[in-house]
């Protein structure tokens, strides 16, 4: 494991700090830490995960400027979408509960990784008219959003709204992503993980076999979201390449350049 994802003890539940400044942004380094992390909270007998971000921002999503830096390395290029699609599987059918603790934006990937928890607690800012906001946002820069993903997207909201949403790459406010049940619950910034522990102590004062069999079952259908016959990255890196994704992409990485 490395620094790039800090796990914390608050008794038996652990936290994960994703830290990788200055947004999180998912390369494979801090995917594969995410699982590796997983993996040894596990191994480890926690009883459940929070998942939290860096001040102002849960995960800004996939590393753009290194997967453009990969070029024609279709291997690579698989190699660190199959990562990052790894990390939400870890997530997804991790065996004990876990909650996301939103701690600021969570646009594209770093929104999938919030959709695969049981509980998603997002920060409120403090600047009432610069609200945090969380979404899929890959149409904007030319990219689909693979089917895996948008049922995830679809299990939380309903299928109609999903597709308003994803379809036009919408980034949705705090109080809106609140009130469509995009997040379960709204806290200040300082709050957001204090919240995430709360909302999981009375879950594990219940027998434990019992809960973790009935959301063991619930959760089946979001875990087969994440199956590869439902992501199929081949034909989405074939359209990588195509003309206005490249486009979109190359102009948001001019974007990231003056920001």
């Amino acid at each position: 494991m490395t620094s790039y994802v800090q796990p914390l003890d608050h008794g038996p539940i652990r936290e994960l700090r994703l830290a990788r400044p200055p947004v999180n942004a998912l390369d494979p380094g801090l995917c594969r830490a995410l699982i590796g992390a997983l993996d040894a909270a596990q191994a480890e007998g926690a009883d459940a995960v929070v998942v939290s971000g860096l001040p102002g921002i849960f995960s800004a999503g996939l590393d753009v400027p290194h997967l453009l830096a990969l070029g024609e390395d279709r291997a690579a290029l698989r190699s660190a979408w199959g990562a990052f699609f790894g990390a939400a599987r870890a997530l997804a059918g991790l065996r004990i509960p876990v909650v996301a603790a939103i701690t600021g934006h969570a646009p594209a990937g770093g929104c999938v990784l919030a959709l695969c928890c049981d509980y998603r607690v997002m920060a409120r800012c403090a600047d009432p008219d610069k609200p945090f906001s969380i979404g899929m946002n890959e149409t904007r820069v030319g990219l689909a959003v693979p089917d895996g993903a948008q049922q995830l997207m679809r299990r939380v909201v309903g299928r109609h709204r999903a597709e308003r949403l994803l379809v036009a790459g919408h980034m949705v406010p705090a109080d809106e992503a609140l009130h469509i049940g995009l997040v379960d619950e709204l806290a200040a910034a300082d709050d957001v993980i204090p919240r995430a522990l709360a909302w999981l102590q009375p879950l594990l004062q219940l027998p434990r076999a019992p809960m973790l069999q009935t959301r063991a079952l619930a959760r089946a259908d979001l875990v087969r979201a994440l199956d590869p016959e439902h992501l199929h990255l081949d034909r989405f890196i074939d359209a990588w390449y195509a003309p206005d994704t490249q486009a979109g992409l190359h102009a948001l990485l001019a974007r990231l350049g003056k920001a």
